[in-house]
């Protein structure tokens, strides 16, 4: 299998590296975390992508507990690798969002479709939070479906209306809530995602 994961065709990831250290780091709990990863990947390969999204949503959101940075990773501000995030059992909404893109990626999904999405959520008493999505955009002008470890369930993000998007990217661009058009090279511009980046190549994908 060939996977297009950094702009350009690349072999395959080395998932048997990324479970070898799952073990050597976190212990016997993470190595199966992510054994059970591959195999729900593997169970949802031929999948349509309905399929595959409600799998790795469900999959993250049953499995890793949503806590904050400083208390995971003693950082205020921390982007983990789906190695750690499952590694750890525990992390935040850019963890979640991050784990799910990789893993779509691993299943065929067009890195083109797909975009994390930085929102300002609404919460109780009208405030609002900085919070992270995944989108899937089966036009990339239209409507995507948003994938969020706060709701169990994948939808359009029209029955979001909690959600104002700021600004979303992928490996590829980074684009302006409004815009269709890519605003800039989102490695130059988000320094904690081109760190991600590098330290998920070097763990095996």
């Amino acid at each position: 299998m060939l996977a297009s994961l950094w702009g350009l065709t690349l072999a395959a990831p080395n998932l048997d590296r990324m479970q070898t250290l799952a073990q050597e780091r976190y212990g016997a709990q993470a190595t199966q975390t992510v054994a059970a990863w591959r195999r729900m990947m593997e169970d949802n390969r031929s999948q349509p992508v309905e399929q595959k999204l409600a799998a790795v949503n469900t999959f993250f959101n049953r499995r890793i507990f949503y806590e904050l940075d400083p208390v995971v990773w003693q950082q205020n501000d921390y982007w983990a690798t789906p190695l750690e995030f499952m590694g750890r059992a525990t992390g935040d909404c850019e963890d979640f969002a991050i784990a799910k893109y990789m893993t779509l990626l691993l299943l065929d999904v067009p890195n083109d479709k797909l975009r994390m999405i930085y929102v300002r959520a609404r919460t109780a008493g009208a405030k609002t939070e900085a919070h992270m999505v995944l989108g899937y955009f089966e036009d990339p002008t239209g409507e995507p479906v948003i994938l969020d470890n706060l709701i169990s369930s994948v939808r359009p993000a029209a029955q979001r209306t909690d959600l104002s998007p700021v600004f979303s990217f992928n490996q590829q661009g980074l684009w302006v809530a409004g815009q269709s058009a890519s605003a800039a090279d989102p490695t130059a511009r988000l320094s904690k995602w081109r760190e991600v980046l590098e330290r998920m190549k070097q763990e095996g994908l």
